[in-house]
């Protein structure tokens, strides 16, 4: 009976342990949303998408800055993605049990750990710095090499995950390796893969260190990629820091407007994979 008992007390220890730690954990996620969404809706006008970023003491809103994130974000999640697919490919179809995938997947831990600031100093060094000038070719460079491990990892995951009796019997009907793997895997593997898709956009659409390196701020409109641009984490940054009270109300609508995309982004991606699971 001590023995029912001790196991009864620590059954109850551990259990109000873990309900008091995500209580804690959700009430700070709480408190932060929330006043995120207080400071932030204040300045939620639409002067905020069809208006440039103001100097201080004017009105104005973050249109250049909403445009350049999405050019940015774009151009990086297309140069980042096909190249993640291919080498997440060659590590589950080709190459599974070779030295070369071993290293390969080593070093793509090490990139999905990395912090994006490192990031942002390798571009500057080979881009910005070789050409002498900031822009957004650079940013958007940054912001690929930090969706490639991502889509790499999850690529060669949910290419794991397709059962080998589907590889079989695309072969006992004669299909090439080709063919098997953009007619049987990548349509089982579809919404796994879309996911990691969104989850590294997900990723760098909040990045600011590696555009402070790469394509710095343009406080006007511009849609020259070969000059700087400005984007909505780096303005955010600025804002923040400085003593302008209008334009730290427009650092707060921008948190805002990338804290929803973030949470949309993430939705989406965790009902494509509970689909994909259901299928």
């Amino acid at each position: 009976m001590s023995l029912y008992s001790s196991r009864r007390r620590t059954n109850a220890l551990a259990t109000t342990l873990c309900w008091t730690g995500t209580i804690f954990g959700l009430a700070w996620l709480v408190l932060i949303l929330g006043a995120l969404i207080y400071e932030g809706a204040r300045g939620l006008t639409p002067a905020v998408f069809t208006e440039m970023t103001p100097p201080p003491g004017s009105s104005g809103g973050l249109l250049n800055a909403i445009a350049g994130s999405l050019v940015m974000t774009v151009i990086g999640v297309l140069l980042g993605t096909p190249l993640g697919m291919l080498a997440g490919t060659f590590m589950a179809e080709y190459g599974r049990y070779s030295k070369l995938a071993t290293v390969v997947r080593f070093i793509n831990d090490i990139l999905l750990s990395a912090p994006s600031i490192v990031i942002g100093l390798f571009v500057y060094t080979v881009v910005v710095a070789r050409v002498g000038h900031f822009s957004g070719i650079a940013g958007a460079l940054a912001l690929a090499v930090l969706v490639v491990p991502v889509v790499v990892r999850t690529t060669e995951d949910m290419l794991l995950l397709v059962p080998s009796p589907l590889r079989e019997a695309a072969a006992a009907l004669g299909l090439p390796r080709s063919h098997m793997l953009m007619r049987v895997a990548y349509r089982a593997a579809k919404s796994g893969i879309v996911t990691g898709v969104l989850l590294a956009v997900a990723r760098v659409s909040g990045e600011t260190a590696p555009l402070l390196f790469t394509s710095l701020n343009n406080q006007f409109w511009s849609t020259d990629l070969n000059a700087p641009v400005s984007s909505l984490p780096v303005v955010i940054f600025q804002f923040a820091l400085s003593p302008y009270n209008d334009w730290q109300q427009l650092a707060w609508t921008g948190a805002l407007l990338v804290t929803v995309a973030v949470l949309l982004l993430s939705i989406t991606a965790r009902a494509l994979s509970s689909q994909g699971t259901q299928k």
